[in-house]
């Protein structure tokens, strides 16, 4: 049988949106195109894929099951029309990067200002996560390149350093003559950023060198981004280790204060599948950052 990408499209929107009218709104489709393109893939293979209540609408069983296989489908189709774009050189397409927070909010403009300005007709989708989520779209082809804090043990992924960044021990009140040894470090209150995080995997890395068990710190909180670990720190709820990226303008402004204490350089990694077409557009971003680095 033979399945009509369009109509698959439509299903895998709808299945993330969960209704019509807003998500339809937002791809300039209209309830009605997208509800007659799921409709005749329904009766084409006489299987309900979402149940209808009102206005609202959730997937079925059969539903769920063929979105699963529909994501891969048309990861396939968009990596095809990549290499279609790419036949004619830089002078159009899509660049899919995934990056994760840090490097998204404060390594990564730059670079891709510097990016545009040289191939202005090549539009970028920048997704952001943690490293582990990063990793994830990297690996299941919904992203061409990614650029993450940690390392990533993914046989299926290549990785390379490609940048690096610094790590501060901060918090709201001067540290004086602090000796930040294994004992302060193990009474000291602590933020955290959430597992998976990259920032949380190098703080691990870097306690376990120094004899400490991330599992014996006093945590205080577990924050899902890295502003809202510092809002806390400044507030003076704990300290916390966070990119100098993104402590540095508050330490200026005299809002935080920096621990006598040097962490080893952090690295960035560039991800990519080993076994998954690259895209020029993902080699010319690769040569800026390059360029960037001199």
């Amino acid at each position: 049988m033979r399945c009509d990408t369009g109509a698959t499209a439509h299903l895998r929107r709808r299945g993330r949106a969960q209704a019509y009218d807003r998500r339809g709104a937002a791809l300039n489709v209209t309830q009605s195109e997208a509800s007659a393109a799921i409709a005749s893939l329904e009766e084409r293979h006489a299987t309900k894929l979402f149940h209808r209540v009102g206005r609202g609408i959730a997937l079925t069983e059969a539903g769920r099951l063929f979105l699963t296989e529909a994501r891969g489908v048309l990861a396939r189709a968009d990596a095809a029309e990549t290499v279609l774009e790419e036949l004619g050189g830089l002078k159009r397409g899509t660049l899919r990067l995934v990056a994760s927070q840090t490097i998204a909010a404060y390594w990564l403009p730059p670079i891709l200002a510097a990016f545009h300005e040289r191939y202005p007709a090549i539009s970028i989708e920048l997704s952001i996560g943690n490293t582990g989520q990063a990793a994830a779209r990297v690996y299941d082809g919904k992203a061409d390149l990614g650029i993450v804090e940690g390392e990533i043990d993914n046989p299926a992924l290549a990785h390379w350093p490609i940048g690096e960044d610094r790590l501060s021990l901060v918090g709201a009140q001067p540290f004086g003559d602090a000796d930040i040894d294994v004992t302060w470090l193990r009474r000291a209150r602590w933020g955290q950023r959430e597992p998976g995080s990259g920032t949380r995997s190098t703080l691990n890395s870097e306690l376990r060198s120094l004899g400490v068990d991330p599992a014996a710190l006093d945590v205080a909180l577990t924050m899902p981004s890295n502003e809202s670990d510092r809002t806390a720190v400044e507030a003076g709820a704990d300290v916390a280790v966070l990119s100098a990226l993104v402590v540095d303008p508050a330490i200026k402004a005299g809002l935080l204060h920096v621990a006598p204490i040097t962490f080893a350089p952090r690295p960035f990694f560039g991800l990519r599948h080993k076994e998954r077409y690259r895209t020029k557009a993902a080699d010319a971003l690769l040569d800026v950052i390059g360029l960037q680095r001199r």
